[in-house]
Formats: structure tokens, sequence, C-alpha cells
């Protein structure tokens, strides 16, 4: 973008400024995932459709997506195990790109010809992350080949940067509320068991963890159960 006029620079850092805001008023991580493919349509030039997946241990998960062709894209680059996204989280490149997905692709073969069947004529894929945390992957699509120049992919870049962070954050926010509701819950069983039955703090806690065991349910779903029937568990 460096070659750009200044107002295509400050249109830029504008609409930057404006997506970290409305990613950090987001309520949840699957909230700020949604909203980020959304800015990606709208930061980098070209962009028709985008989404965001990881791959565990070989099994791509679709996290976000602005569109059915975007989920069915994730389906093909799973089945074929081949595409820039998928490479971006396996490899941990930070950017892929195909240009023209009518023209046979020596990395991807048979994934590009499949895309381009979809309607999608170019693609990138961008590594998110974090220092300490790797995340997945932003993908963009073009309807146009050669859509992404070097200003396109800079662009993606920044914003799969930012995003990446933003998603940390919203994770480990949820991942915290998580935990203080579950404390409040086995708390509130713990009292329900002490007070109807007569056990000690301890005792009520040996109980749901032992219940948890022989059941192999997570404590919990023990500690809910409880709190709904108000019984022990045999």
């Amino acid at each position: 973008m460096a070659d750009e006029p200044a107002e295509v620079w400050e249109r830029f850092a504008v609409a930057l400024a404006e997506m970290a805001r409305d990613l950090l008023a987001q309520d949840s991580a699957q909230d700020t995932l949604d909203r980020i493919v959304e800015h990606a349509t709208v930061l980098i030039n070209g962009c028709d459709h985008a989404g965001i997946l990881t791959v565990r241990r070989g099994e791509v998960h679709a996290l976000a997506a602005t569109s059915d062709l975007v989920r069915r894209a994730d389906r093909i680059q799973q089945d074929l195990r081949e595409g820039p996204c998928f490479d971006a989280v396996t490899d941990r490149q930070q950017v892929y790109t195909i240009q023209d997905l009518r023209e046979p692709h020596a990395r991807w073969p048979r994934f590009a010809p499949e895309l381009n069947k979809l309607g999608m004529g170019s693609a990138m894929g961008f590594l998110l992350f974090t220092e300490d945390d790797d995340l997945g992957a932003l993908n963009v699509y073009s309807r146009q080949p050669g859509t992404f120049d070097e200003a396109a992919q800079r662009a993606g870049w920044i914003l799969a940067s930012h995003a990446a962070v933003a998603f940390s954050a919203a994770r480990t926010h949820q991942q915290l509320g998580h935990a203080l509701e579950t404390r409040h819950e086995i708390g509130e069983a713990m009292g329900i068991l002490m007070e109807r039955h007569g056990l000690t703090e301890d005792t009520a806690f040996k109980v749901l963890k032992k219940a948890s065991q022989d059941r192999n349910i997570k404590l919990r779903e023990i500690a809910r159960l409880i709190c709904e029937t108000g019984e022990k568990p045999g």
C-alpha cells in the first residue's frame, strides 16, 4: 500500500480503527469471528467472500463464513487436504495466494479447479496467530481472477494480525466467564448437599468429584444436575 495515494491509506486507516472498536464491542468469541469475516469483505479490495477455519489433527473446522460458498470451499479443502488456508494452518506460513483459479496450479492441482467450479477466480489464505497461540486461517475469495495485488495482500495481512489479537482476547474473556459460571454452579451444588444432606464442605465436594468420575461427566454438569433436582447423586 506504500504506492497507494494518501487518501487510500487514510480511508484504510479509518476503516481499520472502526474494525478494532467493533471487534472489542462484541459479546462473544463467535460474534468476534463473524465480524472479522464481514470486515474482510470491506477492507480487502476485491474480496467477495471470507471465512475462518482451523485444522486440528487433519480435520478442518469452519468457524465463520460470509456465505455458503465459503463453507463449501472449506469442505473441499477438508476432502482434498489441500488449499491455501489448509496450508496456512498446517505449514505456519503467513500468506498463500492463488491469483488465477482458471489456470493449472502446481501446489494445489485438485483444489484450484474445484474452487473455480464454485465461481471463484482467486483466493488468499492468512495465518491467524498471536505470539503464544496459533488460531487458524482467514480465507479470502474473489469472483474475479488476478484480483489480489500486493496492496490487497498487505491489507489482508494487517487485518489478520489485528483479528487474531481480537479473537484471542475474546476467547480469553469467554473462557474466564465460563470458569466463573462453573465455579458458581459448583458452589451452589455444594451448598445444596451441605444443607439438605448434612454434608461437610469437603465431603460435598468429594461427592461431586466422585459422581463426575463414575459417570464420566464434567463436574459442571453434575453440579447443574444437583442444582436442578436437589438430589444427591448416587
